[in-house]
């Protein structure tokens, strides 16, 4: 029997983009210490997608087939199509639902909501319903590290500025993973061919959806991507999940705390924002617990499938 989970999770990312935050969806859903309870399909930036191509709805798509893989009764809900800055926050079924899992009561274990993304869908529920600031703590990957001027507008920023500006000046507990920290999740392909690609059908369609995604932008930018793929968002199930025994702490990868910064429009950070809580910044993640956890437990998974 697996012990009660010690927190909640909604999981928000571009499904339809990236291919690791199927990565990650596959790696959360086969975690016993966290229930997930809402899994998002949101937008990429805009310049990122033809206009003819609803990449939430691709989105939702794939979703649904790792869940379906890794059997999971949870499917995967549309976000918005259009980011907060080009029009007024719609009241959605999903801002509903976020708003509604926030405000429980009949429940005492915390709430994550694990973004690796825009954020879209939480600025849009936080405008409905400001009080979720204080029942949730977000885990974010996106914006730029602390460390070094700004190389232009990271990309998870750049799906809706509007969000996270919004957001970031919110009493929202924030545990950042900024992109200085989440390039760091370098795997190489020998890795993933010996590793995931062997472990069973789930591990095959992970693998497979990458090769596809590397395959297309090095023929659109006709480059090469080398050696490695970035688990990039994947520190979203070390940070909710793996965490200390005792003390229910990510102690296993480095922080710092940061004054609270408005994003700007050229990813720099600005004055610190007097009045919310300061934001726990990553500046490593420990790839061997994250890395080795996800082999572990897709291998896990592989045999039962086969056995059942």
């Amino acid at each position: 029997m697996s012990p009660a989970p010690r927190s909640r999770v909604i999981i928000d990312n571009d499904f339809g983009g990236d291919p690791d935050g199927l990565f990650q969806l596959a790696h959360h859903v086969l975690c016993t210490s966290v229930e997930i309870v809402q899994v998002i399909s949101t937008r990429v930036p805009d310049h990122m997608v033809a206009p003819d191509r609803d990449i939430v709805a691709e989105g939702v798509e794939a979703a649904d087939e790792v869940l379906a893989l890794a059997g999971s009764r949870l499917r995967c809900q549309a976000g918005s199509r259009e980011a907060i800055g080009a029009t007024a926050a719609s009241v959605s079924a999903v801002t509903r639902a976020i708003v509604a899992e926030a405000m429980r009561d009949d429940v005492d274990t915390p709430l994550f909501y694990a973004a690796g993304a825009g954020l879209t869908e939480l600025a849009a529920a936080l405008l409905f319903e400001p009080r979720i600031a204080e029942r949730l703590t977000l885990v974010w990957i996106g914006g730029n590290g602390y460390d070094a001027p700004a190389d232009g507008l990271e990309f998870n920023a750049s799906a809706d500025l509007r969000a996270a500006q919004l957001v970031f000046a919110s009493e929202i507990e924030i545990w950042q993973v900024p992109e200085s920290a989440y390039c760091q999740c370098l795997v190489s392909w020998a890795e993933l061919d010996r590793d995931i690609a062997s472990a069973g059908p789930l591990g095959t369609y992970l693998v497979s959806r990458w090769r596809d995604f590397t395959g297309h932008v090095e023929q659109l930018f006709g480059a090469s991507l080398g050696e490695c793929a970035v688990l990039g968002d994947s520190p979203l199930v070390l940070l909710t999940a793996l965490r200390g025994t005792f003390r229910a702490e990510p102690s296993s990868s480095p922080s710092r705390l940061e004054p609270r910064r408005r994003i700007e429009a050229d990813g720099s950070y600005g004055e610190p924002i007097v009045g919310p809580p300061r934001v726990r910044v990553f500046t490593g993640i420990d790839m061997r617990l994250m890395y080795g956890d996800l082999v572990a437990k897709l291998a896990t998974h592989a045999r039962g499938t086969a056995s059942g």
